[in-house]
């Protein structure tokens, strides 16, 4: 008889899982040993979650509280930003509409400012022309500056025809003829210390021109020890420049420059050689030392 061999009788597939699952059984019912080093007791971790879980959230809760309130307030500021901004666009809108309309205003203006110059520069033409014509107009005319109230009696042409060529010492041939002849200004007191001048416009031209002459050269006169000077009759515009011409002789005297002024109103002077006239005293631009000059 060969050798002796286990009686085993082979175990079909189902029973086979049968008692694998029931020694997994046996296995999950057996007690485990819990080391109470490593392990804390079920009741001691069931009784702290209980005891945490709370203030979790308690905490979560007050967490989102606040993020609420947070985004409230934001609501609330972008509500106002956005008040703002419709505000602050009306206003934009506004200033637009100002500033068109001082745009408007200021091409208006400018319009104006052309409009201005433009009557300026016609009104000063028109000025100077008409300072022209008088002066054209009144140059047969002397003024005579010194002679008292009342001394030519009641017949002023007479007086000045017998006594002007002995005061100048001049015979004139044709005997002087006036147009007319008068003072100017209110009547003053006969002891006045400044008469009134007397205006004569003289016939011929050429006659008035000798008397002028005579005047620059040799005046002035006298009569009964009483100053009298002659001069020419210029309007108010024309002599207001040959009186700011005349306060720059002092100046040019000091600096020995050569000058002269000429009818009606014209300053000839001479500086290193060279000669200019100036026909407006604003030209001029006068220091202590020097006179500078466009030449």
């Amino acid at each position: 008889m060969p050798g002796n061999k286990p009686n085993h009788k082979p175990v079909s597939k189902p029973a086979r899982q049968l008692l694998f699952s029931e020694a997994l059984q046996h296995k999950c019912l057996t007690p485990t040993k819990i080391n109470p080093q490593t392990s804390p007791p079920l009741n001691e971790t069931t009784t702290m979650s209980d005891k945490d879980q709370p203030t979790t959230m308690d905490r979560i809760l007050q967490e989102i509280t606040t993020v609420s309130r947070r985004i409230e307030g934001m609501d609330a500021s972008i509500t106002s930003l956005t008040l703002e901004t419709k505000s602050m666009r009306s206003d934009i809108a506004g200033f637009q509409s100002r500033v068109t309309g001082l745009e408007q205003c200021m091409g208006s203006l400018e319009t104006q400012i052309n409009t201005s110059q433009e009557r300026e520069q016609e009104f000063l033409y028109l000025r100077s022309k008409l300072t022209d014509m008088e002066d054209r107009n009144q140059r047969d005319n002397i003024r005579i500056l010194g002679i008292l109230e009342n001394e030519e009696g009641s017949d002023m042409q007479a007086f000045l025809t017998s006594t002007l060529p002995k005061m100048i010492s001049l015979d004139f041939d044709p005997p002087l003829e006036f147009q007319q002849a008068h003072r100017i200004g209110p009547k003053r007191s006969d002891n006045s210390s400044r008469p009134r001048p007397i205006i004569a416009c003289l016939l011929r031209h050429n006659q008035t021109r000798q008397i002028l002459q005579v005047a620059r050269n040799h005046g002035p006169f006298r009569i009964d020890q009483h100053e009298i000077r002659i001069t020419a009759d210029y309007s108010k515009e024309t002599n207001e420049r040959r009186k700011a011409f005349l306060a720059l002789r002092p100046r040019l005297r000091k600096l020995e420059m050569k000058y002269g002024l000429f009818d009606p109103a014209r300053m000839w002077v001479t500086k290193n050689g060279v000669s200019k006239d100036f026909y407006n005293p604003d030209e001029w631009t006068l220091s202590t030392q020097t006179v500078i000059m466009t030449l």
